[in-house]
C-alpha cells in the first residue's frame, strides 16, 4: 500500500450515550508508518473514538475502512485479529503475573495435551522485550516494575500480536524525561517498521516532537487535520477550545495575609532533611524540583498521610498534635492528590457522594446522612466550581479529567479548608480545562485560602506561584520570588548545574 494512502479510515462515526452525543460525523484516518496525534479537550470524544476502533464500543453510525474494505469490529478480539491494539492510560496488566504471562495472556502457547508451554512463552516474550531494547527478565512479576517498564510490557503485548495500528492514550502522563526519550525512540522504531501510531496527548511539546499529522476533535466533531509543519500551538489551541487563549496562566496576585501553614525543621529519615517554610493566606507557594526530590513527601507529611521523625507542622500558629489525615482535615488542610483517580475520588460513586465525602459529619444526624441538606450543599459547590455533569448522580468515572479535578476541589472546600495542597493539579487535563483550574486557584486565593502547589511543569510554576521553593534530594535548596524566578534559576537549583531555558 502506498505510504500516502490511508491504512485505516473512520468516516461518519456517530455515538450517543444517555443524554450525551459523544461523537457526531467524525472523520479520522491514518497511514502506514505514520504517527498521527489526536488532540482535543477532555470530553471531546478522543477516547470514545478509539474505543470504537478497538472494539470496546460499537458505533451508532458510520463505517471503518481497513485496507480499502469496510470492516466490522465486534470486539477487542476482532480488533486484535485485524492488527489494531490500544494501550490505555490505565494499563491492562495483571500485577501478580510475570512479564511473559502478561504478554501472552489469553493466547498462551501450548504443547501436547494442551499443556502450557512455559519455555516457549518465556523465550518468545524475551525476544519481544529484547527487540524493544528492554533489559528485563520476563519472569519478573509486572507489579514489581516501575510505571515506565509496565508501559513497555503493554507495548510488547501489542507488538507481539503483529500490530499494524497501535493507539497510545496519554502514554507520557507519568514518565520522567529520560523515560520519555526512550518512548520516543521506541515509537520511531515501530514507525520505521511500518506500524501506524495514534498518539493521544495534551502536551504540545510531545505532539510537535513526534507526530506527522495532527487531528483535533471538539465537542465530538472533527475540527480538522494539520501537517505538523503547517500547525502552530496557538492554532491548535484555537481549534481545541474554539477561542484564543491569549493568557495561558491568568494569575491574579492577592495580597498575602497571615501565615496559614508553617513547617519547622521537618525531618523524615533518608527522605526529608530539615525542611522549613511557610504559606500565607491568599498566597500560592510552589514546590519545584525533579521527580523524587521530596516534593510529594512534604505534602504527605504535612497532611499526616506519612509520619515524620522530627519537626513541627503548624496551622494558623497551632501545632497539629496526634498528626494524621483526620486531624489535618479537622484543622483545615485539604490534599488534592497527584493521582486523583486512585486517591482523590471513588470512581464508582456519583458527583454528589464524592463532593461531600470529606464533609459527611456536617450532614449527619443521629448517625444518618440527611440527604436533603447534603444534596443542596453539593449542588451549590458543584455549580460554583463549574463542574459540567448531566446530574449530581453521574458517576465521576464518566467525567472528563478537568471536571473530576473540580469535584476533588469541591470536596475539600466543603470542609472549610484554610490550606489546600495541590499535587500536580493539572496533570492529564487539557489546555482549556487548565485555564479553568488556574482561575479557580485565583478565586481561592482571593478568598484567603493558602495554596501549596506541587508541579513538574515549570511554565505552570512560573505562571501561577507567588513564591517558589526548590527541592533537591530531600533538601530545600532555594527560594525564589515570582519576580526573580526563571526557568534557568529553578533548573540550576533543582539539578545543581545550569539548565538552558527553552
Amino acid at each position: 500500500m502506498p505510504a500516502d494512502q490511508p491504512l485505516l479510515r473512520m468516516e461518519g462515526i456517530g455515538k450517543s450515550f444517555p443524554g450525551v452525543r459523544a461523537l457526531d460525523d467524525v472523520l479520522f484516518e491514518i497511514r502506514p508508518g505514520e504517527v498521527h496525534a489526536l488532540m482535543g479537550e477532555n470530553g471531546a470524544g478522543k477516547s470514545t473514538l478509539m474505543k470504537i476502533l478497538a472494539g470496546a464500543y460499537s458505533a451508532d453510525s458510520g463505517q471503518i475502512v481497513l485496507d480499502g474494505s469496510p470492516v466490522t469490529i465486534a470486539g477487542p478480539q476482532r480488533a486484535a485479529e485485524l492488527g489494531i491494539n490500544i494501550i490505555y492510560q490505565e494499563f491492562n496488566l495483571v500485577p501478580q503475573l510475570s512479564i511473559a504471562e502478561n504478554i501472552y495472556l489469553g493466547r498462551e502457547p501450548r504443547k501436547g495435551l494442551g499443556f502450557l508451554d512455559q519455555e516457549k512463552m518465556r523465550r518468545e516474550a524475551q525476544a519481544v522485550m529484547d527487540s524493544l531494547g528492554a533489559k528485563l527478565d520476563v519472569r519478573t512479576p509486572v507489579g514489581k516494575l516501575p510505571v515506565a517498564m509496565q508501559q513497555m510490557v503493554e507495548i510488547a503485548k501489542a507488538t507481539s500480536r503483529k500490530s499494524r495500528i497501535i493507539v497510545m492514550d496519554e502514554p507520557s502522563a507519568t514518565l520522567t524525561d529520560h523515560e520519555l526519550e526512550n518512548l520516543y525512540r521506541l515509537i520511531q522504531q515501530l514507525r520505521s517498521e511500518g506500524v501506524a501510531i495514534v498518539y493521544i496527548s495534551h502536551r504540545m511539546d510531545e505532539v510537535f516532537a513526534i507526530s506527522d499529522r495532527i487531528t483535533v476533535l471538539r465537542d465530538g466533531k472533527t475540527v480538522g487535520t494539520k501537517l505538523r509543519g503547517e500547525a502552530t500551538p496557538e492554532e491548535l489551541i484555537r481549534m481545541m477550545v474554539g477561542r484564543s487563549l491569549d493568557e495561558n496562566f491568568p494569575k491574579v496576585a492577592a495580597a498575602p495575609g497571615d501565615v496559614v501553614l508553617e513547617v519547622r525543621n521537618l525531618v523524615r529519615a533518608g527522605i526529608l532533611h530539615d525542611i522549613s517554610f511557610s504559606v500565607r493566606a491568599g498566597e500560592v507557594v510552589a514546590l519545584a524540583g525533579l521527580v523524587g526530590s521530596g516534593r510529594t513527601e512534604i505534602a504527605r507529611c504535612v497532611f499526616g498521610a506519612d509520619h515524620f521523625d522530627s519537626g513541627q507542622v503548624l496551622l494558623q500558629g497551632k501545632p497539629l498534635v496526634a498528626h494524621g489525615p483526620a486531624s489535618a482535615i479537622k484543622a483545615g488542610i485539604g490534599l488534592v492528590t497527584e493521582d486523583r483517580k486512585a486517591q482523590g475520588l471513588v470512581l464508582g460513586m456519583g458527583v454528589r457522594e464524592n463532593a461531600t465525602l470529606a464533609a459527611l459529619p456536617k450532614f449527619a444526624k443521629a448517625g444518618f446522612v440527611q440527604s436533603g441538606p447534603e444534596k443542596k450543599k453539593a449542588s451549590e459547590y458543584v455549580a460554583s466550581m463549574g463542574v459540567r455533569s448531566p446530574s449530581l448522580e453521574q458517576r465521576v468515572k464518566n467525567l472528563s479529567g478537568g471536571n473530576q479535578q473540580k469535584v476533588v476541589l469541591s470536596k475539600w472546600l466543603m470542609t472549610d479548608s484554610k490550606l489546600l495542597i495541590l499535587d500536580e493539579p493539572t496533570r492529564g487535563i487539557d489546555v482549556g480545562a487548565k485555564v479553568e483550574i488556574y482561575q479557580l486557584i485565583n478565586r481561592l486565593t482571593a478568598d484567603g485560602i493558602g495554596i501549596l502547589m506541587i508541579s513538574s511543569e515549570l511554565p505552570e510554576v512560573l505562571g501561577m506561584a507567588d513564591r517558589i521553593l526548590v527541592m533537591r534530594e530531600g533538601h530545600l535548596v532555594g527560594e525564589l520570588s515570582r519576580a526573580e524566578a526563571t526557568q534557568e534559576k529553578i533548573g540550576v537549583l533543582a539539578v545543581g548545574v545550569p539548565v538552558r531555558e527553552s
